[in-house]
């Protein structure tokens, strides 16, 4: 490192991709990888095509995008119903409005983003537009949490700590395909506001070999166990699963209860599954530890009396490295290994 590189604090400090001896990038490029292990069955573009399907049967259902129709799968929606299809410009804040005005027009519109720009973009838009008038916007964004590698521009680790603030909005993180193909419809059919984060493009299907059913507001267990009660959220489920198996190698038996809505939250079912055989009780979700499901559900766990071991595993409270997603995954614990690993050191 030379003289003036040294002398500057450290996250200042440009960072350098690794590369083997033979000059070969150790890390892959920030977008290319899988959520899932390899070898599992995805669907492609589960969003778009469950849209397409509800907009067969209700004239009321539009779409409207910032400039992101290909990255958050919309553009298969765009292409079936061009005629319901609105692309507003890099303009988060003018879709947010229009939607709010197709609302009240009697429409149901999916506004669709990179969930950074709309939390922290479009938040004033969404709360004072949709929340405050109580408007049937599904606000359903990409990009969530670390499901990038470009860096804190992108990776919106914060957006449910910025949403659950908000009176009036329901807050959903689905695991897979299978829970968004059923979330779609549940949400067009809710009253009120909705937001909800997105897995695009080659998202793998978990969920369907429990014969999993989506209910906006409920928790529901895939998986039981007598050592280790899983609370999570979002892709956290499938890595939660996955770390459950691992873990019964070893003799730890695990539960996992699924919570997609974070709002509101399935306190009944949380607590009497906390409250039952003295279990370690692990949050799992790929949100800040600051704000999210992990929070939530301690809060929800301390008013209710229930006193049981809790550990909370999340993204770290700072701005996040870029790189390829399963470095990231590893180095800031949401992988199959590191949750395993967690765990282990917490019994």
């Amino acid at each position: 490192m030379s003289r003036a590189l040294s002398r500057l604090p450290a996250k200042h400090i440009p960072r350098t991709v690794p590369v083997s001896e033979t000059g070969e990038r150790l890390t892959t490029s920030a977008m290319i990888a899988s959520l899932d292990a390899e070898g599992r069955k995805t669907v492609a573009a589960p969003f778009g095509h469950a849209l397409c399907d509800l907009a067969r049967t209700r004239q009321d259902i539009v779409g409207l995008t910032a400039d992101l129709a290909k990255y958050t799968d919309l553009h298969v929606f765009a292409k079936a119903y061009p005629d319901r299809f609105y692309q507003m410009g890099m303009a988060e804040q003018v879709m947010i409005s229009a939607a709010a005005g197709l609302a009240r027009e009697g429409f149901t519109p999916f506004a669709t983003t990179y969930a950074v720009f709309a939390s922290r973009r479009a938040y004033d838009f969404i709360f004072m537009a949709i929340a405050e008038e109580d408007l049937p916007v599904k606000i359903v964004c990409a990009l969530p949490g670390l499901t990038t590698g470009y860096g804190p521009s992108h990776q919106a680790t914060e957006d449910i700590a910025i949403f659950r603030g908000m009176p009036g909005l329901t807050i959903i993180d689905p695991c897979d395909a299978t829970e968004i193909a059923q979330a779609v419809p549940a949400i067009a059919d809710h009253p009120g506001p909705v937001y909800m984060r997105l897995l695009r493009g080659q998202v793998p299907d978990v969920l369907s070999r429990y014969g999993y059913k989506f209910e906006i507001g409920k928790a529901k267990e895939i998986r039981g166990g007598k050592d280790v009660l899983f609370v999570t959220t979002g892709f956290m489920t499938m890595r939660a699963l996955d770390a459950a198996d691992r873990l019964a190698a070893d003799g730890i038996d695990c539960a996992v209860l699924h919570c997609p809505t974070i709002k509101p939250l399935d306190t009944q079912t949380i607590i009497a599954a906390a409250s039952a055989g003295g279990r370690l009780v692990v949050t799992a979700e790929n949100h800040s530890v600051i704000g999210g499901l992990g929070e939530a559900v301690g809060a929800c766990l301390m008013r209710a009396g229930v006193n049981v071991p809790f550990r909370q595993i999340g993204l770290a409270d700072a701005f996040l490295d870029a790189g390829a997603l399963p470095t990231l995954h590893d180095q800031y614990g949401l992988s199959v290994d590191a949750v395993a690993a967690s765990v282990k050191s917490w019994l």
